[in-house]
């Protein structure tokens, strides 16, 4: 596993260059997280973090990378996720996060279009591609190609802003693989539509593990109580930000409303550690 100490793990992190302005650059955002004792997985909607965070671990920073599989960034192509564990490194002690499409029709979510654009020259919907699913409700072949490669990769396949049905589709191609590593993106937000009964039903594929972000909540989703019910529903609950926004919490302060939220939910120390620190190192770990 990543040499993390104990400490958070945060495996969705929006660093820049982004579709959208963010708070922190790859490498300061590393240094955020190692100012607490932590490790961050940078994403970015444009594509492949990955030498970005192989260039900050190299600077002795906790920080691994991801790739987006956007038209924008090559698309659903096994070449794209084999690009990116090269430049990720040969040493990497953590697994390299592939999403499935976040650029998809019917578009980005809402909540996007009131951020500014990184780049003047970039109008996410003019990259808007195909989902998961052919119109006969089929995984497209190339989804289908890209999960074989991450049967032999060191990565874990994410989600990305699949609907309920698709992500359930992916998972059961992933689990048909043996595919190692799958991870429900933010699974209860009502883009993915999982609810906890179903994450309860995904409990026996330990491969299979599941997203509970801070975003859900900040943008009110999920009250306290949905909240406590999610962290309890599924043994493999990933607890992690889906910040980096300008508008919203930096990581010590996301820290520090977490451990209230936590508390109020009831949940043990040792709870606490799975879903922020033990949960998501092992999805992590090669």
């Amino acid at each position: 596993m990543p040499d993390l100490s104990g400490g958070v793990v945060d495996v969705h992190y929006h660093a820049g260059p982004d579709l959208y302005e963010r708070r922190l650059t790859s490498c300061r955002a590393a240094r955020a997280y190692a100012a607490v004792g932590g490790w961050v997985v940078v994403k970015s909607h444009l594509g492949s973090t990955a030498s970005r965070a192989w260039e900050a671990r190299e600077a002795g920073l906790p920080v691994s990378g991801a790739v987006v599989l956007n038209d924008l960034a090559g698309g659903v192509r096994a070449q794209v996720v084999e690009q990116s564990v090269y430049e990720h490194g040969p040493d990497s002690p953590a697994r390299l996060v592939v999403h499935l499409p976040t650029l998809t029709e019917p578009g980005h979510p809402a909540t996007a279009l009131r951020r500014r654009p990184f780049h003047p020259r970039l109008t996410a919907d003019a990259w808007l591609g195909a989902r998961v699913l052919d119109d006969e409700g089929r995984l497209r072949k190339e989804v289908s190609e890209v999960l074989r490669a991450a049967r032999d990769l060191p990565v874990a396949i994410a989600t990305g802003h699949c609907n309920r049905e698709e992500a359930l589709r992916v998972v059961d191609e992933a689990v048909r693989l043996g595919v190692p590593r799958v991870l429900l993106t933010h699974a209860t937000h009502p883009m993915s539509g999982f609810t906890p009964a179903d994450l309860a039903d995904l409990a026996e594929p330990d491969c299979v593990y599941v997203e509970l972000t801070a975003l859900t909540r900040l943008l009110g989703h999920h009250d306290a109580e949905q909240f406590r019910t999610v962290l309890h529903a599924h043994p493999r609950i990933v607890y992690s930000s889906d910040l980096g926004q300008l508008d919203q919490p930096g990581v010590a302060e996301w820290l520090v409303m977490s451990a209230d939220w936590f508390a109020e939910a009831g949940l043990t120390e040792e709870r606490i550690k799975e879903v922020t620190s033990t949960n998501p190192a092992r999805l992590l770990a090669p």
